[in-house]
């Protein structure tokens, strides 16, 4: 049996195999993140959210999904009909294959790139291609307004993103994920963590996906309060289903993208303790409540307040931390904690 696994068939097998695990651990998990989101929504607002549909309303979300499922698929007649079907499948592939490259614990990735924040990047930025061909191929001038609107905000938050990732990987010396986790490793436990050294890049990294994710306060993608929603406004059934679970899919990976890149990812917060995949999904699940709380707590943004945040502050803001980051590393002040070279140093 060794020898099979050997072979390219084995391989091929074994691939697979950690493929669905991936993706069962995703899809399960969305399961209690749409609960989980509308729990924590009802408690804020002093009432019980889903509490029929199974214990505790624990299957309230399987309902819904099998609601979707077995309605009819509406088309408008002018729509575009395959771009208007490829586009939450779009959504939904692009989300769940980011998944690829994030570790839970050490060695326990899909694919250990030394290039992982690129890999991340690259498919967090074609994400926006899904909103845009759903809003185009609907045929209607609410739905394609959406979409544009929906595009220029997502393409004008992954700028700063990406900008405070930079100060990261300076600081590391790698892109790889398993590497940032392990050089966040130390004595001080939580204090060595990149949340510390990294602080104000913290907040405005955590803002920042609820803008690229089309979160609360930043929900103007979808605006579903409004009159008319937003790109998906004319989408019904399965293809709706899979534009809400790409969008809970890639909320989730952003939580994960927190907890490596500043949190210690599958370190344990105290020293002593066993590390382990526990605290990864740990960290996750509690970034998951920030972003439920918000949604609960905050007014929306006008879309010119929007925009005006992330070109002319975040942006700012972002580009100026790079700098004094990289002056930082190169003088390795502060006992070093910005010039991480050799990784677990």
């Amino acid at each position: 049996m060794d020898g099979f696994f050997s072979t390219t068939p084995g391989i091929a097998l074994i691939m697979a195999a950690q493929s669905l695990l991936v993706i069962g651990f995703v899809m399960i998990s969305l399961l209690f993140l749409v609960y989980g989101d509308r729990k924590i929504w009802a408690a804020v607002q002093m009432r019980r959210g889903p509490n029929v549909v199974g214990a505790f309303g624990l299957l309230q979300t399987v309902a819904d999904a099998l609601k979707y499922v077995v309605k009819e698929v509406v088309v408008p007649a002018g729509a575009d009909k395959p771009v208007f079907m490829l586009a939450p499948l779009t959504s939904f592939v692009l989300a769940m294959v980011a998944w690829a490259v994030i570790p839970f614990n050490d060695t326990w990735v899909l694919a250990d790139l030394n290039i992982a924040i690129l890999y991340v990047f690259a498919i967090s930025s074609l994400e926006v291609y899904g909103v845009i061909m759903g809003g185009w191929a609907s045929n209607s001038k609410y739905p394609f307004l959406g979409s544009l609107r929906s595009a220029a905000q997502m393409i004008s938050y992954e700028v700063s993103i990406g900008l405070i990732i930079i100060g990261v990987i300076i600081t590391t010396g790698s892109m790889n994920f398993g590497d940032i986790v392990r050089a966040q490793d130390g004595d001080l436990g939580l204090f060595n963590w990149y949340w510390l050294p990294h602080l104000p890049m913290v907040f405005l990294f955590f803002i920042s996906t609820l803008a690229e994710t089309n979160r609360p306060p930043f929900d103007l993608p979808e605006a579903e309060s409004e009159l008319v929603a937003g790109y998906q406004v004319e989408y019904s059934s399965t293809p709706f289903l899979l534009f809400m679970a790409g969008e809970y899919i890639a909320i989730f990976l952003m939580c994960a993208l927190i907890s490596l890149l500043f949190f210690g990812g599958w370190l344990s917060p105290i020293p002593g303790l066993p590390d382990g995949a526990f605290w990864m999904i740990l960290k996750m699940s509690f970034f998951f409540f920030l972003f439920a709380m918000v949604k609960a707590i905050t007014p929306r943004y006008r879309y010119d307040q929007l925009m005006r945040l992330g070109w002319k502050v975040f942006l700012p803001m972002s580009l100026a931390w790079v700098v004094i980051v990289s002056f930082l590393a190169k003088f390795e002040l502060f006992g070093g904690a910005y010039a991480r070279w050799a990784i677990g140093g």
